[in-house]
């Protein structure tokens, strides 16, 4: 190859280097001409030439890894064999000839993308002279060699394919050497990296942790040299936080030795402010990956916390903090707030009865310190531990109010600022308890913040911690305080929008607008009385600030009136409602051209015309077409994804709007976050859409149901998908004004893409939404709307889920044996369980509408998943188990017809078990399944069990906790039971012994389908006159008027109801003689007189 050639070449890459734009643009179109011999052979060239300047060798070196990375299946498979092998060879010399160690890294790293190609999806290596390669290097007597082969070990540590347990014992002690070696700290530290990313990748293999057990006391003292050396690489600290993420178990032997060199680090002020970070970054993720074996190492803890609490005192003082109108966001790398955060997430992981009595104990000594920092970083850790220490906070709650309290007027605007933000916490983090027993003292307080025009920021966190108190707040409490808030925030509001047409500011504005719209929330209907204070202002920010800056306070101010609005109702809104229409139209297609993409006002403007929608209903149909081209493009987002060298990644590592996920083998996968939340916003709105507008929103299903179909895979952000779930039978039901024809090809494209997302979607809550989305469908559709195909895919996924639920559960038994499980173990091993019995609870949904929709004809289908269904009602299984297992089997008895007797022998010993089972959502299951035997249950079957089953009734009814609030629901449906057995199994019951009883067992209230049947049967009794019933001499009328007026009065009939009809005559015919009339109505208190009264006058 000519000389000239390469110098030209080595020039081009030099220009790719270039910080003028323009340059490196023409750079890189020269370099895209080449074609991809010509790239190979002068990258190679140009980089093994010595004479070259270091950073070209390095360009080179990176131009090469990208080719393999990006093209290699396009190129490679062209080239002769003897190129290939050139290649190959040039790579391995350039790395053993290169004496730059950054360039020599650089060339390992392209090697190493090499042979990741040259591995298959078996682990077959197709390139073996790499490994021996990397084997001669790691051997060798020369640092350069031995760093080379670790930095690749590191990158690629998959490279042994399938002959790793083969040479397992050899990278063992190659690793281990190379931690132990004395002549070099580089090769440690680069060994430290290389056994991390090896261990990483093989986290799951037992035999790997256990073989490589003892090389973790090297290893962390490894770590200890590197930040005593505090050179300018962080990578081996790092290396021990990903081991605390990943492999916490692997460190337990060095657990003490760890603690104290991080709270060593951290304590250090000398050493940077990075290295302080992540020795705290070890420990707070030690706790959240391994927190019961570092609550085992309590020890540290009270050394701990006051290092967090030190570091969130390192906050520098701005004057003009308090002041500013525009918010710089918060450097996220401060001391102070990754302490702050690093509290909240020890918090959270270690738990209340761990770390809350050493935080109380710093508290009251910073609380009291003369330097405003001190009380500042208290009131900020009391924000940062409510939510991980609620158990414990909450029984101190006063203490904890009382003591923040007086801050709100300290002499500190940073003071204030923090006693405000401590208030809006605890209000979020122990609402609504903390608003019930501290509203009389938290409203005021806040009211006094709400005047500190000085410090406009300060002002503003007081709206803030009110919009916190306000979304927690019942509604009867905020409104005793109604006027005095509306008249503060409209005194504020007035100032502060004359301060922004003569000054310009609009921080207080902007949240004041928001703390009104929450206020207007809170307290609905009572807000009509002030309505007319703020519409007219409301009115006059959208329509006049229009300038650049003021979009955010223009967004808000709109999301305000939407919202108040909906609070206050059609009736009154109607007044400005087309005004505000006309404003919002005005935005959405005269300013069209000017809205960025990245506008505020768009997700403002969305979740507005869904809350006018709500308002409007159908009237809102004719604006559709003005609205939706805005909401479908939000809808149809495309996030922005990327797979980067770790290099690249860390680049974007502060970078707020992208976030990344280790892939492994130095690899991240990246995605633009921003416009993710805008586009769960659409969704929402077009599932409102759906919901409010049915027929009307027909014109759009095809096109939305295109969108969100695809959208529950949106594995990107779990709104989305759940919103993408819900729309489903809402989007079919829409659709039926099209035809069935139309809506069944609907469904064909719905229903296997929502089984298969049903089967891979990894969060637990989400496929339960996903799950209750498809029952709604097949409810929707009826029968036939699953072929044999679609119904074998749903069984076989039920069947995948259902062995999922048992292998947790013993995955979770296994977890109480080890060695680290406590009680907060087994808290959030119960946490994980009720995320299990939310799937199964959805399970049952489905198996409920398959039986109301195929009826008999499910059962082949139900057999396949029988063995199951058996399975969860063993009394061994969890409550929930048997509660649900129960649940299907009562389907079974309400929609199988006699061929629910096949299955008697394997549910109706369970059933009549659980009748009096200490459960009582086990009791509930039973005793409704009881009443459905009753009912529906043909012939003579089930006659003996329901003879035995009403003593087991009567026990639960007559139980003295039978009445407490938790028991009431398995009660009522007791006394329905006995109800269905009197009405539809005569034979089974002694009507006149137990109709006494019955009788002095009502009202029923909680169970409003069980009730229906308990107040018919009862109207039944009482118009045939039955003597058990009416009592002797009509004695029992009184009673009967009074449990008719509680009926009414507990609403548990509807006015609607046939039986609310057959229940006012009774009472109309007794109307007909005066002295029995006043004979029941002078049992009756005030409440029921007046509730009985207007139900007779309907």
């Amino acid at each position: 190859m000519a000389t000239d050639d390469l110098a030209q070449f080595a020039a081009l890459v030099q220009s790719l280097l270039s910080s003028e734009n323009e340059c490196r643009s023409q750079a890189e179109a020269a370099y895209e001409g080449l074609d991809i011999k010509q790239k190979l052979t002068f990258l190679l060239q140009t980089m093994r030439n010595a004479e070259n300047a270091m950073t070209i060798r390095s360009m080179c070196a990176v131009l090469l890894r990208r080719l393999f990375t990006s093209s290699f299946s396009d190129f490679w498979p062209n080239l002769s064999p003897d190129e290939q092998s050139t290649i190959k060879n040039e790579l391995l010399l350039a790395i053993q000839q290169e004496s730059a160690p950054s360039v020599r890294k650089k060339l390992c790293d392209a090697s190493s993308e090499l042979a990741r190609n040259h591995l298959d999806d078996d682990g077959n290596n197709s390139w073996p002279e790499f490994l021996k390669f990397l084997f001669t290097c790691a051997c060798s007597t020369e640092e350069a060699f031995k760093e080379s082969a670790l930095h690749i070990l590191m990158t690629l540590p998959g490279i042994f394919g399938n002959q790793q347990s083969h040479y397992l014992d050899v990278i063992k002690e190659m690793l281990s050497q190379c931690l132990h070696d004395q002549m070099s700290l580089q090769v440690r530290f680069e060994a430290v990296k290389a056994t991390t990313a090896f261990l990483v990748a093989n986290e799951g293999e037992a035999n790997v942790m256990s073989s490589f057990r003892e090389t973790v006391t090297a290893l962390v003292q490894t770590v200890a040299e590197s930040i005593e050396v505090q050179d300018a690489d962080d990578t081996v600290l790092k290396c021990l936080i990903e081991l605390a993420e990943t492999l916490p178990k692997y460190l337990r032997p060095q657990i003490e030795n760890i603690m104290t060199l991080c709270l060593k680090t951290i304590a250090d002020a000398s050493l940077m402010d990075n290295w302080r970070q992540m020795a705290l970054e070890v420990i707070v993720t030690l706790s959240e990956s391994a927190p019961a074996m570092v609550r085992k190492h309590s020890k540290f803890i009270p050394l701990l916390v006051p290092q967090v609490l030190a570091l969130m005192i390192d906050v520098e003082d701005d004057e003009d903090w308090s002041t500013a109108d525009d918010i710089e966001e918060e450097d996220n790398d401060s001391n102070s707030i990754v302490a702050e955060t690093a509290l909240d997430r020890l918090a959270c992981g270690l738990g209340g009865k761990t770390i809350l009595a050493h935080i109380t104990a710093n508290i009251p000594q910073m609380l009291a310190n003369s330097d405003w920092r001190f009380r500042h970083a208290a009131l900020m850790a009391i924000s940062a531990c409510g939510e991980g220490c609620h158990k414990q906070m909450e029984i101190m709650l006063s203490d904890v109010f009382i003591g923040v309290l007086p801050f709100v007027q300290d002499p500190h605007p940073r003071v204030r600022y923090a006693a405000c933000n401590a208030i809006g916490q605890m209000a979020t983090d122990f609402g609504p308890l903390f608003q019930k027993k501290f509203h009389e003292k938290v409203i005021p307080a806040i009211m006094l913040v709400l005047d500190d025009y000085a410090n406009p920021r300060v002002q503003a966190h007081a709206g803030a911690a009110l919009v916190n108190f306000s979304e927690e707040c019942p509604k009867n409490i905020l409104t005793q305080h109604l006027e005095s808030i509306v008249g503060k925030l409209q005194e504020v509001l007035n100032a502060k929008l004359k301060e922004l047409l003569e000054k310009g500011t609009k921080l207080v504005l902007e949240q004041i607008v928001t703390t009104l719209a929450a206020v207007a929330d809170a307290t609905e209907e009572k807000f009509i009385l002030h309505y007319d204070k703020f519409m007219g202002c409301l009115k006059f920010i959208v329509e006049n600030a229009t300038s650049p800056e003021l979009k955010l306070l223009r967004g808000k101010t709109i999301e305000c009136i939407s919202l108040i609005g909906l609070a206050v109702g059609r009736d009154k809104f109607m007044q400005d409602c087309s005004d505000i229409m006309e404003l919002l139209l005005k935005t959405q297609t005269e300013q069209a051209d000017e809205i960025a993409d990245d506008d505020p006002q768009i997700s403002y403007m969305i979740s507005a015309w869904a809350r006018m929608c709500k308002i409007m209903g159908k009237d809102f149909q004719p604006y559709l077409p003005m609205v939706m081209g805005p909401v479908l493009k939000s809808a149809n987002i495309k996030p922005e994804i990327t797979v980067l060298d770790s290099d690249d990644a860390d680049k974007l590592e502060n970078d707020a709007d992208w976030s990344f996920v280790n892939m492994g083998d130095q690899q991240s996968f990246g995605i633009r976050t921003a416009g993710l939340e805008e586009k769960a916003t659409a969704c929402q709105m077009l599932v409102c859409y759906a919901r409010e507008l049915k027929e009307g929103f027909a014109e759009y299903v095809e096109q939305v149901v295109k969108i969100m179909v695809p959208l529950l895979k949106f594995y990107f952000h779990d709104e989305t998908r759940i919103a993408a779930a819900e729309s489903l039978s809402l989007l079919l039901e829409c659709a039926k004004v099209k035809g069935n024809e139309f809506v069944q090809e609907m469904w064909l494209y719905i229903v296997p893409k929502l089984l298969e997302a049903i089967e891979i979607e990894p969060e637990k809550d989400i496929q339960a939404e996903m799950m209750l989305g498809l029952s709604k469908c097949i409810e929707k559709l009826g029968k036939g709307c699953l072929n044999n195909q679609q119904m074998s895919s749903l069984v076989t996924c039920f069947d995948k889920l259902l062995t999922e639920h048992f292998q947790r559960q013993q995955t979770r038994q296994e977890q109480r044996k080890d060695e680290d499980y406590d009680e907060v173990v087994e808290e959030n091993l119960l946490e994980e369980d009720d995320e299990d019995v939310f799937v199964l609870s959805k399970i049952s949904d489905n198996i409920h509408a398959l039986f109301g929709t195929y009826k008999e004809e499910f059962l082949p289908v139900f057999d396949r998943l029988l063995t199951h269904f058996v399975k969860l009602l063993a009394l061994t299984r969890p409550w929930a188990d048997r509660q649900w297992a129960l649940c299907i089997w009562d389907d079974v008895l309400e929609h199988a017809g006699p061929h629910s007797e096949t299955y008697q022998q394997y549910f109706l010993e369970s059933m009549l078990e659980a009748i009096c089972d200490k459960q009582s959502e086990v009791r509930q299951a039973s005793t409704y399944g009881i009443g459905v035997m009753a009912q529906n249950a043909p012939g003579q079957t089930y006659d003996q069990a329901l003879r035995e089953a009403v003593p087991r009734l009567v026990k639960v009814i007559q139980d003295y906790e039978s009445r407490e609030e938790e028991n009431i629901p398995a009660t009522e449906n007791a006394i329905s039971a006995i109800t269905k057995i009197c009405k539809y199994r005569p034979q089974c019951i002694n009507s006149h012994e137990i109709l006494p009883h019955w009788l002095s067992w009502l009202p029923v209230w909680e169970d409003e389908d069980e009730a229906i049947h308990i107040y018919n049967y009862l109207c039944d009794l009482t118009e045939e006159n039955h003597p058990a019933i009416l009592g002797q001499n009509n004695s029992n009328l009184p009673r009967i008027v009074t449990i008719i007026a509680q009926a009414f009065h507990k609403e548990a009939i509807s006015l609607e109801d046939d039986v609310a009809t057959r229940m006012i005559n009774i009472v109309k015919h007794i109307q007909s003689n005066p002295e029995m009339l006043q004979a029941c109505v002078s049992q009756l208190t005030d409440d029921l007189k007046q509730v009985l009264g207007k139900v007779l006058d309907s």
